[in-house]
């Protein structure tokens, strides 16, 4: 199977008739492994913040979450595996496994727990297939 096809079936998939704004499987160098259309273009060093949370749990606090031109606030996660971030009525969630990063952007009508599920669902698949 291939990444977008990761990407497209199993993180823009519906959910309860409501489906992710975007989402992406990046390489935790921040390499675009597979993207949906409309994901924010980033910046390396966004990715290389939001890796040094994973290993120093609470960094991002102080200054938000930033990914493309979108500032989130950081809510309640997993240390070390799972990043949560609050924007208006939507908000982002990031999984960690042994080599990826799984990125959901939502816009309500999803819930912050339906993109959670979304997420973490194909981040626990790939951690225990060694990805």
């Amino acid at each position: 199977m291939s990444w977008d096809t990761y990407v497209e079936e199993h993180l823009m998939c519906d959910i309860d008739g409501h489906c992710l704004t975007a989402a992406a499987i990046l390489g935790q160098d921040g390499s675009v492994w597979a993207q949906s259309a409309n994901f924010p273009e980033f910046k390396t060093e966004q990715v290389t913040a939001i890796m040094r949370d994973f290993e120093e749990p609470g960094s991002l606090a102080p200054t938000g979450l930033f990914l493309g031109s979108a500032k989130y606030m950081v809510i309640q996660g997993e240390p070390g595996a799972v990043i949560r971030g609050k924007k208006g009525s939507g908000g982002i969630t990031i999984k960690k496994t042994n080599q990826a990063l799984i990125v959901g952007i939502y816009e309500e009508p999803m819930t912050p727990g339906q993109c959670n599920m979304v997420v973490e669902r194909l981040g626990d698949y790939l951690y225990d297939q060694g990805l």
